[in-house]
């Protein structure tokens, strides 16, 4: 059946929750994972109720990327140690989440992406709308959303 699952995370309670699943899932299939952040990319300026917002230097962006990536990830990381299912982790940066889960499991030749039905709450999640929703619409393979 399914041999790599792809859980991506944004460090949201239900994100979590979606890994332990997934780790359960791996675990009864045999399975390996990968878990995943996509760390938002902070190159550009922002415009928004009348500030620019200035990108921080690229120093000040990775080691803060790389510190929210850890924290997120280790969740996942630990849940497989504790059942004893291989994981790798990893994390890039994008401005569309949704695109960064695809290509990962793509470029992790996962077969299943395991991810939480929702992670942002209120206007944040109006406004940039359901990463889940984007991938369940333009991935090719399966994705099991959990609640």
């Amino acid at each position: 059946m399914y041999k790599h699952i792809l859980v991506p995370t944004d460090g949201s309670k239900l994100s979590i929750k979606a890994a332990r699943q997934a780790v359960k899932l791996a675990k009864a299939l045999g399975a390996k994972i990968t878990g995943f952040y996509a760390t938002p990319d902070f190159s550009s300026s922002y415009y928004g109720e009348g500030f620019v917002l200035r990108a921080p230097l690229t120093k000040t962006r990775t080691a803060f990327a790389e510190k929210q990536a850890r924290r997120y990830l280790s969740l996942i990381e630990v849940e497989a140690e504790m059942e004893k299912v291989p994981c790798e982790i990893f994390h890039s940066a994008s401005d569309s989440p949704y695109a960064a889960i695809i290509n990962a499991a793509a470029q992790k030749k996962c077969d299943l992406i395991v991810m939480a039905s929702h992670g942002r709450r209120g206007l944040s999640a109006l406004v940039l709308g359901s990463e889940t929703h984007k991938v369940l619409t333009h991935s090719k393979i399966p994705v099991l959303v959990c609640r």
